[in-house]
């Protein structure tokens, strides 16, 4: 038998809270779950610096992964015999699903803003590369790598696959929003994705649901509304974000500046000398590495690194205040900052934030996304929006919102009575 299509002699399991059981039945899939790269997403936190504003989210992207790959699993059992799909494509499917996050860095998504870095193209390079997962693939040919790394990249003539894992209803959105609602422990990201997945139906393009289940997919839409504002974008965790982002751009400054590091930050160099990081390098960061530096760096003689260090790991984190954006209000703080000694390229910062809960590709839309579609009772294809009044109140609709950040204790500490008064009077009009 073909190595891609080979069983093992006894099935795997990994024990999950989301999905109950994993089930691993392949043996390409087992032996890229062993491989060195994928193991690596053990030490990379699926939700960033979300932990400091919800304690239990401490999960990672090796289960997200592996969450991501049952869905897929799950939905090739359900499309098996019909018209569109092929089972050649299952190997495909399920190693796209479990290497699609292959590439993320530590702190995840914040780590790409400060690096500049894209985890698709790592995960793709990964893919590519001179890897142990590379090694694995190729044993099901040359090419195999290659179309793996398509998929992720939604380049695939297989625009079916493409869909199950890559779209507005795919399997990376049905389990992070089960999973990081689990370890969130709020209950905003549950919907009724067993439904879901029995009404689905492969095309030749993409993925469809039958109409009866339009009601499950607004619920769906509306719990991935509600994690992003009540979870994902909660002003702690931005907070975090923010501290860490002016950490790392410290040090970076420090090294362009020739400072004299205690301990030298040897595996971000590559970050801060090249936009051209190789795989190589990239692999070797993970989060304990990050960690190790941040404790390291509290003890620097750079006051500025080892205040924003200190912060960071012990999470004194900065006060935020709501924000409209006026750029007269931080003007006017910034002027005041610095007549206070504060540098305010570390220590006034707004940070802003958006999200479109659903739109897609349509006249008067900047949207390049594809919709989802329904399977009417006469074989016709819908567009949801124009099905669902709760979707449709959605559709197009951006949400934004600022936030202001600043250490009090600092403001608190000012000498002067007037500078000081002046800069909370205006941080009171603001809140």
């Amino acid at each position: 038998m073909d190595y891609q299509f080979q069983k093992m002699p006894e099935e795997k399991v990994f024990k999950d809270p989301v999905h109950k059981y994993i089930h691993v039945r392949d043996q390409l899939i087992w032996d890229l779950i062993k491989t060195k790269e994928f193991q690596r997403l053990r030490r990379i936190k699926q939700l960033g610096t979300l932990y400091l504003s919800f304690s239990s989210a401490e999960h990672s992207r090796f289960t997200h992964s592996l969450g991501v790959y049952e869905i897929v699993r799950r939905m090739i059992e359900q499309f098996q015999g019909r018209e569109a799909w092929s089972d050649d494509y299952r190997p495909l499917a399920l190693c796209a699903a479990l290497l699609h996050d292959l590439g993320h860095g530590p702190f995840s998504h914040c780590f790409e803003k400060i690096f500049n870095t894209d985890h698709e193209a790592y995960t793709q390079g990964i893919i590519i590369g001179d890897t142990e997962v590379n090694q694995v693939l190729r044993r099901v040919h040359d090419g195999f790598p290659k179309e793996v790394a398509d998929v992720i990249n939604k380049t695939h003539e297989n625009k079916l696959i493409v869909s199950m894992i890559s779209s507005q209803i795919d399997a990376d959105r049905m389990d992070y929003l089960q999973r990081d609602a689990y370890f969130t422990g709020v209950s905003y990201g549950s919907f009724d994705m067993e439904r879901i997945l029995r009404l689905m139906r492969p095309t030749k393009d993409e993925v469809v649901i039958k109409e009866s289940g339009m009601h499950a997919v607004e619920d769906y839409l509306m719990s991935r509304y509600q994690m992003y504002w009540q979870v994902y974008f909660h002003p702690v965790s931005r907070g975090g974000e923010v501290l860490l982002n002016k950490c790392f751009k410290r040090v970076k400054v420090l090294q362009e500046q020739g400072y004299t590091f205690n301990k030298v930050p040897d595996k971000l160099l590559p970050f801060f000398e090249s936009s051209d990081v190789s795989v190589l390098d990239y692999l070797k960061l993970d989060e304990t590495v990050l960690f190790y530096y941040l404790q390291e760096w509290m003890d620097e003689s750079d006051e500025i690194l080892s205040d924003l260090a200190r912060r960071f790991v012990n999470r004194d984190l900065f006060k935020y205040i709501p924000f409209d954006g006026a750029s007269i209000t931080i003007d006017e703080l910034t002027e005041l900052f610095i007549q206070a000694g504060i540098d305010t390229e570390y220590y006034l910062i707004c940070d802003s934030f958006s999200d479109l809960p659903y739109d897609y590709n349509r006249p008067g839309s900047l949207s390049n996304r594809k919709p989802i579609h329904l399977l009417t009772r006469n074989q016709k294809i819908k567009e949801i929006s124009s099905q669902s009044v709760i979707i449709n109140s959605i559709t197009g609709v951006q949400r934004k919102d600022y936030k202001l950040y600043y250490p009090k204790e600092m403001i608190l500490n000012i000498k002067d009575p007037e500078i000081k008064g002046a800069i909370i009077n205006l941080l009171n009009e603001l809140e």
